[in-house]
């Protein structure tokens, strides 16, 4: 559909916008009394959150010239049926989602709040990377929160393995001066070196070097994170449910990729729901399974 047919059919004066403006595809844009969100309908990534009164909460880089295979490093992309590159080699890096054109299946709205609902389900496209039947469903909605929630459902009639997760880039001042709250007492695995190495979190993570650490979450109907930031006297809120595992992520002076400056990599952190890894899980035919994340920003006094 066009911008224009989905306004006619999605649209809300005010509330929800759809424009072009991301490699291509149309972009949603959501508000409420509460704030503002953008998200494109390729790989149904989340480009933009601006809580009111608030300064951007997500990184984006300068880069604006996106093609539809790009990898996207911004945002909250979408890793879907593989989180990283270990549960399957077959699969490319964070899987195929992030790379699909989601279909818009509907917007709500209310005083409180303005809601989309994004689905990509199999097809021949699919089935030449991944020869499963599944219907992958995102809601993105704007209230006192940004909040998403990731819905599989296997609609085939044989089982499948797979893993998923949110990869939000969280905006710093500089990451030298971020503090991830929410893993005390986590066993972890460190990725960032040549050969993983196993240990148990202590206290607040300062991020201030390369860090990639990936932690087993305990049994508990939510899990519960902040991300203070000294440089802009902010703190951001992240509860999540349906993640086994949780990535904290910020790279270092060699990482450069193509959307990306050089110095980048100071300007944000990761702080990853993940269902599961390095191994996925086993939906039956009909199962379906949920990952959701809230996220807040508050001021510090």
């Amino acid at each position: 559909m066009t911008c224009e047919q989905l306004n006619a059919r999605f649209g809300a004066p005010g509330r929800i916008v759809f424009r072009d403006g991301f490699a291509g595809y149309p972009v949603a844009v959501l508000a409420s009394k509460y704030g503002s969100a953008e998200i494109s309908l390729l790989g149904g990534n989340v480009l933009s959150y601006r809580p009111t009164g608030h300064a951007e909460v997500l990184f984006r880089p300068a880069k604006r010239d996106y093609n539809r295979g790009d990898g996207v490093h911004c945002g909250i992309p979408v890793c879907w049926p593989q989180f990283g590159n270990r549960f399957s080699k077959d699969l490319p890096q964070h899987g195929f989602a992030r790379k699909m054109v989601f279909e818009v299946r509907g917007t709500e709205y209310s005083e409180e709040m303005s809601e989309l609902t994004l689905g990509l389900k199999s097809d021949e496209e699919t089935k030449k990377l991944w020869p499963h039947d599944f219907d992958l469903e995102l809601k993105v909605s704007v209230s006192m929160k940004l909040n998403l929630k990731l819905t599989t459902t296997n609609t085939g009639s044989e089982p499948f393995g797979f893993s998923c997760g949110f990869h939000p880039y969280f905006l710093l001042r500089d990451r030298n001066g971020a503090t991830v709250r929410g893993l005390d007492g986590c066993a972890y695995i460190d990725a960032s070196g040549p050969k993983p190495a196993e240990g148990v979190q202590s206290g607040d993570i300062a991020v201030t070097k390369e860090y990639d650490h990936i932690f087993a979450m305990p049994q508990a109907p939510k899990h519960e994170f902040a991300i203070l930031d000294a440089g802009l006297k902010r703190a951001i809120a992240l509860v999540s449910s349906g993640n086994g595992k949780t990535v904290v992520w910020n790279p270092d002076t060699a990482y450069v990729v193509d959307d990306h400056t050089p110095d980048d990599w100071k300007r944000f952190v990761c702080v990853e729901p993940v269902s599961d890894w390095p191994d996925g899980r086993t939906l039956q035919p009909g199962e379906k399974h949920e990952l959701l994340a809230a996220i807040q920003a508050t001021l510090e006094s």
